[in-house]
């Protein structure tokens, strides 16, 4: 199934190639959830435990109440209209100030129908090629199935480097989807920086577990991982709500030797 988000940096064309290449394991951790699309393209069986992180509290509300109270966040949907009016009040709300449920449809809301799911100062985006990306009845069509697939996962909402302190062993698998080098504050200010790749290739070289890292090509990163097993595959990605689709290398990196794709 694919992931019910379009979020800055998700794999989608990405995980056909990821999810063979993971390996055999007991329990299954994205540190950097973001759009969660491992977890949606890979088989659920293949893993006892399953838990999702991401830093971003309203992401991680959102995931929770569509795992725990959908039936009252699609009936929030029916006094909402789609504008640019609504939008951009949805933006001025200071998330804090609302409950779990109005937090979770502010921000749904907000990258629906922002331009290239961006998280800092998103903006209105229409365009006159196609209808809203966000169609309020159906909704629950829509997410339905997200339901289902969440309802035995675990939702964290922890700095990364507790996740792996918290998890690691070695029948553990991680999956590692950092932001992009030289990209690091398109999700907020403060949540990554340039030394917290340093701080993230120390903690992978001491993890018991085994992991898949996907980042950017850079020589910054080759260097920085060349203790490690380096693949580099092609990919493809078109921002939400832009058109161009762009053609760029990915680095996976990782601790053991996947078979090949």
């Amino acid at each position: 199934m694919n992931s019910f988000l379009a979020y800055m940096g998700g794999k989608s064309l990405l995980a056909k190639t990821i999810v063979p290449k993971i390996p055999e394991h007991n329990c299954y951790v994205e540190v950097f959830a973001g759009a969660a699309w491992m977890l949606f393209k890979k088989e659920e069986a293949v893993s006892r435990v399953e838990i999702i992180n991401d830093i971003n509290a309203d992401l991680v509300t959102l995931y929770r109440v569509v795992k725990n109270h959908l039936e009252e966040f699609i009936r929030y949907f029916k006094w909402i209209l789609v504008s640019r009016d609504e939008f951009y009040r949805f933006r001025r709300e200071e998330p804090e100030t609302l409950t779990d449920i109005q937090r979770a449809v502010r921000f749904y809301y907000l990258l629906k129908l922002g331009y290239a799911a961006r998280i800092k100062a998103p903006s209105f985006s229409i365009v006159a090629t196609a209808p809203p990306r966000l169609n309020l009845l159906r909704i629950e069509e829509e997410l339905s199935a997200v339901h289902l697939r969440l309802s035995r996962v675990y939702i964290e909402n922890r700095p990364y480097a507790e996740v792996f302190t918290r998890f690691d062993k070695p029948d553990t698998f991680f999956y590692v989807d950092p932001p992009y080098y030289g990209y690091e504050d398109y999700y907020g200010d403060g949540i990554f920086s340039r030394d917290d790749f340093v701080k993230l290739r120390d903690i992978l070289a001491g993890l018991s577990g085994r992991f898949i890292l996907s980042i950017n090509d850079v020589d910054h990163i080759r260097d920085l991982f060349r203790a490690f097993r380096v693949e580099t595959v092609e990919t493809a990605y078109t921002a939400a709500g832009a058109h161009k689709k762009k053609h760029v290398n990915e680095l996976l990196v990782t601790n053991f030797d996947p078979p090949r794709s």
